[in-house]
């Protein structure tokens, strides 16, 4: 749509398709023309207008349509849909509500128990919201920082619009965009709806993503431009090789941490084309993808990004040898955008999160990289207080404090370790009074509300004490950086096994041989 201006709005994107007779979503056994969806989108616009005053709209939902009916209502009426996560736990959901000032929560029906237990447990009540004004506040997505708290990210109409209307550039009104990536995460908004409704191309919703059923779903609907996010592609990939893997529709996969070998093979498996970017919900920071450039490299830095030093000063290039980096202490640094903000526009009522971010009319990032000679980009990780499992952002903090309230924990400390195929894995270290009972440890965290699913540890390692600085804080770089290999009891949970046991020398070999099919052993290196 090169003819659309970058200053379109989500809610310009919608009148345009308001007359338009092409199907436009699609979802298990329903088509709607995107007339009938800009309809179906006024009529939730008319119906959050009626409660007579702006309206924070909390959603639990799967990707299902009433989901996109209610973002489309909001960008009419100048509502705002708060993106809770279900897989979060209800404690944290409750905070989440609180902070946002949500007014009502809507859900599928699955959820109606979790939606009555964050209910429950909220502290404050409904009210406190402004309505959006001339920012084109939309929604609010929430993302994990490094002090540990969840903070919701401002996305205004003009946030959706601009990438929307940029990736349109790849598709036309012919095209199909899959959407299996949750939405209550920015890509599938803004890499998946966004381009849809910008070009005029039919969305086609996935309630949940599967691996198995990915090529199915491509063919049944004449999918041509998919996303994805992380490990989305390995998992496919997993699935078993059938003779008939190219005869499908699709030309473009789009998304962000997929591991150079996943993208590699997932193109020449299903012959298409893998476009793996850089980016995350602040959208501060873009980098465009390379295909020149060396293997495992983001792009070239673009011009008003830089790579600083805690000091502020910027780093210089990475030494890399035969694929290793060998000044990491100095090269390794934030990301910083040093010409503004992007399409940052701010967290929603956390003025401390803001600061951090935000420093003298710069976004400093939190995402740490360095640089080769050429000006190729290598992301290094999200320092040891913030991972990223599956696709999403996790807090230390909060794990951290519910470990340590395991009986017989003397000290705890939480941090990332590298996946095998894309992000990070949790990894724990405690100094117990007496034995680990991993049984015990898993009926523990079970009953805590406050600790999703992908936050529990997939490595527990025990220990009689843990590196500290002389100011007794825990030194959580010297453990990441030994991660399972340590003369230490390692317990771990082998995929789809409910719980915990001891690492064998075996399961080291194998673990490191993964990383080694997905080109990720340099991140064993120590």
């Amino acid at each position: 749509m090169s003819g659309e201006a970058a200053g379109d709005t989500l809610a310009e994107l919608l009148e345009r398709r308001a007359g338009d007779d092409r199907p436009g979503l699609l979802f298990e056994e329903r088509v709607w023309s995107w007339r009938e969806y800009v309809a179906e989108c006024r009529a939730r616009a008319a119906r959050l207008d009626a409660r007579g005053k702006a309206v924070h709209v909390g959603v639990l939902f799967d990707n299902v349509p009433e989901l996109l009916f209610l973002l489309g209502g909001a960008a009419l009426s100048g509502h705002v849909i708060v993106a809770l996560n279900p897989t979060r736990g209800a404690a944290e959901l409750a905070q989440d509500a609180d902070a946002t000032h949500v007014d009502l929560i809507l859900h599928d029906p699955a959820y109606a128990g979790l939606a009555d237990r964050v209910a429950a447990l909220r502290t404050a009540g409904p009210g406190g919201a402004d309505r959006a004004g001339d920012d084109g506040l939309v929604m609010l997505i929430f993302t994990s920082g490094t002090s540990g708290r969840p903070r919701a990210v401002r996305v205004t109409q003009r946030k959706i619009a601009v990438p929307g209307t940029s990736l349109a550039a790849l598709l036309s009104p012919q095209d199909v965009v899959y959407c299996a990536m949750p939405l209550f995460h920015s890509g599938a908004i803004m890499a998946a709806y966004a381009p849809a409704l910008a070009s005029g191309a039919a969305l086609a919703l996935r309630r949940k993503f599967s691996a198995s059923g990915l090529m199915a779903d491509v063919r049944r609907y004449g999918v041509t431009y998919l996303h994805y996010v992380g490990k989305a592609l390995s998992y496919v990939l997993a699935t078993p090789e059938a003779p008939d893997d190219r005869d499908n529709t699709l030309k473009i996969a789009f998304g962000n941490e997929g591991s150079a070998t996943a993208t590699r093979r997932f193109g020449e498996r299903f012959g298409c084309h893998v476009i793996d970017a850089f980016g995350s919900t602040e959208t501060a920071i873009a980098i465009t993808p390379d295909p020149s450039g060396p293997p495992g490299s983001l792009g070239r830095l673009p011009e008003g990004i830089e790579i600083r030093d805690p000091s502020g000063r910027r780093c210089p290039p990475a030494v890399i040898e035969n694929g290793r980096l060998l000044n990491a202490d100095e090269a390794v640094g934030e990301l910083v955008n040093t010409g503004g903000l992007g399409l940052f526009d701010g967290y929603y009522n956390d003025p401390d999160a803001d600061r951090e971010r935000v420093r003298d009319g710069e976004f400093w990032s939190g995402d740490m990289a360095y640089a080769d000679g050429n000006g190729y980009v290598f992301f290094a990780g999200r320092g040891t207080e913030r991972l990223r499992v599956d696709g999403e952002n996790l807090a230390v903090a909060p794990i951290e404090a519910v470990v340590r309230e395991f009986p017989g924990v003397v000290e705890a400390a939480v941090y990332p370790v590298p996946d095998a195929a894309a992000g990070d894995q949790v990894m724990a270290a405690l100094v117990m009074e007496g034995p680990f009972d991993p049984g015990a440890f898993a009926d523990f965290l079970a009953g805590r509300p406050e600790i999703g699913a992908k936050a529990v540890p997939r490595y527990v390692r025990t220990a009689a004490e843990l590196p500290q600085t002389p100011s007794n804080k825990i030194i959580k770089r010297l453990l990441a950086a030994e991660a399972w290999r340590t003369g230490d009891p390692v317990w771990w949970r082998p995929p789809r096994e409910p719980g915990w046991r001891r690492l064998t020398p075996q399961d080291v070999t194998e673990i490191e041989q993964e990383f080694g099919r997905h080109g990720r052993e340099h991140l064993l290196e120590r």
